[in-house]
């Protein structure tokens, strides 16, 4: 989960960079500094909210995946059944 917070904030600073080199101002112009921050925290926040949707989809695979695996046994076990 770490490593997924981390990508983002520095995604979202690499963002803030990329805005300033557009706008052709200095990367580190005291009166915006604030700003690096603040797109960091957007990004990290951004990596959380993904970090739980992919918790939940793997948790809802695992579960849809054991059904499955469940069902196929049952299945498996009738049609032994049927020939003997």
């Amino acid at each position: 989960m770490v490593h997924r917070l981390a990508f983002w904030s520095a995604f979202g600073v690499a963002v803030r960079f990329w805005q300033v080199g557009i706008e052709m101002r200095p990367f580190f112009n005291k009166s915006s500094l604030w700003a690096y921050p603040v797109y960091a925290l957007g990004g990290a926040s951004f990596g959380y909210w993904l970090q739980g949707v992919d918790d939940r989809q793997t948790e809802s695979l695992t579960a849809r995946k054991a059904a499955l695996l469940e069902k196929r046994a049952r299945k498996a076990q009738r049609d032994a059944e049927a020939e003997a």
